[in-house]
């Protein structure tokens, strides 16, 4: 009988521990200080999207959603910061991403699944 061969290269899916998905996440946070890193982030997150097992690609699903929404949501802000509303919009962008980074690296240690990769909000 013949074995069929496996689909992902060998050592992705099955010993995948989530460390991938971490380095997204500390880019992302250390794109407060230093922006390029966010895209950085995005590239390994596309790069490694269909990769590793169901619970860490939700990770970069998320990712990928955060670094969109963060883009959408900063636009907005800057737009909005000739109206004065935006300086309150850019401390809340802040803390919507730190919340969102905290959370997946701890779901990451726990080698869980985030719970909701679709959300626009945690």
């Amino acid at each position: 009988m013949e074995q069929m061969a496996n689909p992902t290269p060998a050592g992705t899916a099955a010993s995948d521990n989530g460390s991938s998905a971490k380095i997204i996440y500390i880019l992302y946070l250390v794109s407060l200080v230093i922006g390029v890193t966010a895209i950085v982030g995005l590239v390994m997150a596309y790069v490694n999207q269909g990769q590793g097992p169901a619970w860490v690609q939700t990770h970069y699903r998320f990712q990928i959603r955060t670094f969109w929404i963060l883009i959408l949501a900063s636009a907005v802000a800057l737009l909005l910061t000739f109206a004065i509303i935006g300086v309150v919009l850019w401390p809340l962008i802040l803390i919507w991403l730190i919340v969102r980074c905290v959370k997946g690296l701890m779901a990451v240690e726990k080698q869980q699944p985030y719970a909701n990769p679709a959300s626009w909000i945690w």
